[in-house]
């Protein structure tokens, strides 16, 4: 690269004042976990207190009834760094997450599961990866201690999100994860979409890489994933393609669906308005006719709702929707209102 001296300089400036990552908010959702959560406390706090960086832990119960509540509070009255957050009801994982994340205080913020099978010793391979520029990190799990009823539902989820949207992940579904403040963010999570993060931040701009990371037994309780939820997860797809495809622009979606149908409608209608005109029979009695007019109704009316949706979206479109901006840089006398970043 060819720059001037000056330029040389502001480079190696900028790269030194580029320090490790300094404040880490680990955020585990649990449910019924109570047989485990005081161990998972204690490998992350070890694990972060031999990194070094300031550091939280957000417990998210996420309506326990076996006791794991009151293991999460006693973790906290007797660990400053530990935080509970408590749902009065299950609300499923992406409330959880989305519960913590909110709360988090952190410039990086990691999620993981509380059934001891994610490892918190990865967590310094994480940040790593992170300070290499990526704004999330995923876990890869590449050799599973599961039963067959989970792995084999979520190879085939993988490999369908991965071809749908373009990522180049071999475990999309992995709970454990890295992300930037700003990444974490961006989300918004509710049904099942926490196990599309990667495929969300990754449609918004941001960066995404994975890390291969090891994978343990489950010593307690039950697995909650299975054939179900491969239906589920198989419906969200559907829904988070058409959220990162058509939500700025709802119109071209409903148009592809609806102008079709108006189209042929109107040809058949002109078909048989012709054969009238030219007095080659009745036409009433056609159902061709029906067909003409159910068709023109229909796509007429799947075109209403996409402009609907088009004026419902400009009312309501914020500034994050448009874009995301990676840095600043430079300093500018211009109002706050048009230089600050618009945040969630």
């Amino acid at each position: 690269m060819n720059v001037s001296p000056q330029l040389q300089k502001a480079l190696r400036d900028r790269a030194a004042r580029r320090g490790p990552v300094r404040r880490v908010s680990v955020v585990v959702p649990f449910l019924n976990e109570a047989e485990t959560l005081e161990v998972l406390h204690q490998r992350i706090t070890a694990t972060l207190a031999g990194l070094g960086p300031a550091y939280e832990i957000i417990l998210v119960d996420d309506g326990s009834e076996d006791g794991g509540e009151l293991i999460a509070e006693a973790l906290a009255e007797t660990d400053a760094h530990v935080r509970v957050i408590r749902f009065t009801r299950n609300f499923g994982k992406a409330a959880a997450l989305s519960a913590g994340i909110a709360e988090a205080r952190g410039d990086v913020i990691v999620t993981m599961d509380a059934d001891l099978q994610d490892d918190p010793k990865e967590i310094g391979r994480f940040l790593a990866k992170l300070d290499e520029g990526y704004d999330v990190v995923s876990g890869w799990k590449q050799t599973r201690h599961d039963p067959v009823g989970k792995t084999l539902p979520s190879k085939i989820f993988n490999r369908m999100t991965a071809r749908l949207f373009d990522v180049d992940l071999h475990d999309i579904n992995c709970g454990f994860k890295a992300y930037s403040r700003r990444a974490a963010r961006h989300l918004n999570l509710y049904g099942e979409l926490h196990r599309f993060t990667p495929a969300l931040l990754h449609a918004a701009g941001y960066r995404v890489a994975e890390i291969a990371v090891e994978h343990h037994p489950r010593a307690h309780g039950q697995s909650k994933y299975g054939t179900r939820r491969l239906i589920k997860g198989l419906l969200d797809i559907a829904t988070v393609k058409l959220v990162t495809r058509y939500q700025s622009r709802p119109l071209h979606f409903f148009a592809m669906l609806g102008l079709p149908l108006l189209l042929v409608g109107l040809a058949f209608i002109s078909y048989l308005s012709a054969l009238w005109i030219l007095d080659m029979g009745p036409i009433g009695n056609r159902p061709l006719l029906l067909i003409g007019i159910l068709f023109t109704v229909t796509g007429t009316q799947v075109l209403g709702v996409g402009l609907v949706a088009e004026l419902l979206q400009a009312a309501g479109l914020r500034e994050r929707d448009k874009y995301v901006i990676d840095q600043r840089f430079g300093e500018s006398d211009a109002a706050p209102a048009v230089i600050e970043e618009v945040r969630p």
